[in-house]
């Protein structure tokens, strides 16, 4: 009788285990994008992204490349996922997305168009949400970011000179030889603030031979200038300051007619807290 009971009791908990599995089965919603052909997974990530769905367009793509990991559309979708990454404020993701389709698709026809996007990546890394609550220079932290953009725009217009986003990544460098001529003069300025001349005058003329012509280079000139001046060498000091005579003859620095008692580094009109500079204020974020 004992056995009987047992084996019962048996026989109802295989029945219950079996009846909850189907219960899970038949509750467990599909996950339409598990079914959906690659053309419709394609145009709902499409529609998600135009929309500003990023989070939706990112998991779209993702199933997209996942479940179709070959063709036309999957390419063009890791294109676009690299893009959803970088519009994101993810620009690691981003940036490994973009290298693995350079590594793997080097003759793809919109490659010019993700060498690009990795400049522009790199481009907009320097300016993240930090810096721009805290209303800091970007000029005034390292630039290994604007330095690899930089780099990443001229792998562009070398590989790609005829490509549609070959202007917009000349001025783009422009902006960014801008940017690291400042970041020098900042440094500059940091050391002839410190009175450490030597190491102003060194900073000033890595500006002017590593940055000619950009619109720092007179006002690294004066810093060159007065550096000299105050090591007592008064023939690099003249030689300074006639090239910014020649080529600047506006500059502050070459009118200057504050009283004596004033601090010595206010002479440079650039660097005085209530002076503007030759080109603007160095303060001021670009």
């Amino acid at each position: 009788m004992t056995r009987r009971t047992g084996i019962a009791r048996l026989a109802i908990l295989l029945a219950l285990v079996a009846l909850l599995v189907g219960c899970g089965r038949w509750g467990k919603r599909e996950d339409p994008l598990e079914t959906l052909p690659v053309e419709t997974l394609y145009a709902q990530a499409k529609a998600s992204l135009e929309k500003g769905n990023l989070s939706r367009a990112q998991r779209v793509y993702q199933r997209l490349i996942a479940r179709f990991p070959y063709g036309a559309y999957t390419e063009q979708a890791q294109v676009e996922l690299a893009y959803v990454y970088y519009k994101s404020n993810r620009p690691e993701d981003a940036t490994s997305a973009v290298n693995r389709f350079i590594r793997t698709y080097p003759a793809h026809a919109h490659i010019d168009y993700v060498h690009y996007l990795r400049g522009l990546i790199n481009f907009d890394r320097q300016d993240g949400m930090v810096l721009r609550m805290a209303r800091l220079d970007p000029t005034q932290r390292e630039q290994v970011s604007l330095q690899q953009a930089f780099n990443d725009f001229n792998d562009l217009i070398q590989r790609f000179p005829q490509s549609r986003y070959a202007p917009d990544a000349r001025a783009r460098m422009m902006h960014l030889r801008n940017q690291m001529a400042r970041h020098d003069l900042n440094v500059a300025v940091f050391y002839l603030e410190r009175r450490a001349w030597v190491a102003a005058a060194n900073r000033s003329q890595h500006l002017i031979e590593q940055y000619p012509q950009t619109i720092y280079t007179a006002d690294a000139l004066a810093v060159m200038s007065e550096s000299y001046a105050r090591l007592q060498q008064e023939t690099l000091a003249g030689d300074a300051r006639r090239v910014l005579e020649l080529n600047f003859p506006d500059h502050p620095y070459l009118h200057g007619s504050w009283p004596a008692e004033r601090s010595w580094w206010r002479k440079l009109t650039p660097f005085g807290s209530d002076k503007r500079s030759y080109y603007g204020d160095l303060r001021a974020s670009s």
